[in-house]
């Protein structure tokens, strides 16, 4: 073996660190928008951001006053805004 490949013991990802009880719980990560059926990338996405959905021209509504299905309600759907 190597000197620069060391043996994993078994269990050691089993203790806490740093007095956690769940050993991955010290990782907080940002929450997440649910993607929207309009959405063409992911919020957050670089070169992209929200615009009024084109569906229900931003009112939330489809037919019969339901939520429109492209943006779930909100008006809104993440697009390309980048130029170039």
């Amino acid at each position: 073996m190597k000197d620069s490949i060391r043996q994993i013991k078994p269990g050691a990802f089993q203790q806490s660190v740093a007095g956690e009880e769940d050993p991955g719980a010290s990782i907080d990560l940002p929450p997440v928008a649910a993607p929207r059926r309009g959405d063409e990338a992911p919020a957050g996405t670089p070169g992209t951001g929200e615009v009024q959905c084109p569906a229900c021209g931003g009112s939330g509504r489809g037919i019969g006053d339901a939520a429109c299905p492209e943006c779930n309600g909100t008006g809104k759907v993440n697009r390309g805004i980048g130029g170039g």
